[in-house]
C-alpha cells in the first residue's frame, strides 16, 4: 500500500473516533442540558468519615489540657448554627413550593454551610471536653433521652440522605431529587430543631 493510501485510510478513521467521543459525551448530558457527574464516592466517603469521627468522639474522653478554659459557649454556638439551618431549610422549602428554584438552591447551600460550621464546632468541642450528663429527673428525663436518641439516629441517616439529595439536584435529576427530598427535608428539619431543643434542656447542667 502506498503512503497516499495509508494517509487516506487514516483520514477516514479519524471522524469515526471523534464521532464516537461526541456520542459518549452526549449520553452524559441529560434533558436539562446538564452533564451528570458521579458523586457516589464522595457521598460514601463523607458519610462514613463524618459518622465514624462522631462515634470515636463519643467513645474517647475529651482532651484535658483545656480545663482552665470555659468551653460552654461552644454548645451555644451549636444551637445557633442549628437554628439557622432550620430557618434556611424552611425558606428553601417555601421557595421550592413557589417554584423559585434559584432561591431554593441558595438556601439549601446556606443550610449546608451552617451544618458544616456546626460539625466543625461540635467536633472541636467534644475533642476538648467530655459530654455533660443530663441532670433532670422523672418525665423530663425520659423525654430528653427520647429526643436525644431519635436525634442521634436521624443525624446519622441525614448525612448520606442530604448529600444524595443535593447531588441529584446538581445533576438536575428532577424526579429522583423530588422523591428523596420528600424524606430528606422533614428529617433534616427534625434533626436541626431537636439539636436546639437538646441544648436548651441540657444547658442548665453545663
Amino acid at each position: 500500500m502506498t503512503d497516499h493510501g495509508k494517509q487516506t485510510n487514516a483520514n477516514q478513521e479519524e471522524p469515526v473516533v471523534t464521532q464516537q467521543s461526541q456520542t459518549n459525551e452526549h449520553r452524559d448530558i441529560n434533558e436539562y442540558g446538564v452533564k451528570e457527574r458521579n458523586y457516589t464516592p464522595w457521598i460514601i466517603g463523607l458519610s462514613l468519615g463524618i459518622n465514624i469521627l462522631v462515634i470515636i468522639l463519643f467513645i474517647l474522653p475529651g482532651y484535658r489540657g483545656f480545663d482552665h478554659l470555659d468551653l460552654t459557649i461552644m454548645p451555644m454556638f451549636n444551637a445557633i448554627f442549628n437554628s439557622f439551618t432550620f430557618i434556611f431549610l424552611l425558606l428553601a422549602l417555601y421557595f421550592i413550593i413557589k417554584k423559585q428554584v434559584v432561591l431554593h438552591r441558595r438556601f439549601i447551600y446556606a443550610a449546608f454551610t451552617t451544618t458544616a460550621l456546626f460539625l466543625i464546632n461540635y467536633v472541636t468541642y467534644h475533642s476538648l471536653s467530655e459530654s455533660t450528663p443530663f441532670g433532670g429527673e422523672g418525665i423530663i428525663r425520659s423525654l430528653y433521652f427520647f429526643i436525644l436518641l431519635t436525634h442521634i439516629i436521624l443525624a446519622i441517616v441525614i448525612v448520606p440522605l442530604a448529600l444524595t439529595t443535593v447531588a441529584r439536584g446538581l445533576n438536575m435529576q428532577v424526579e429522583k431529587h423530588r422523591k428523596i427530598a420528600r424524606w430528606t427535608m422533614p428529617i433534616w428539619l427534625y434533626v436541626s430543631l431537636t439539636g436546639v431543643i437538646i441544648y436548651l434542656m441540657i444547658s442548665p447542667y453545663y
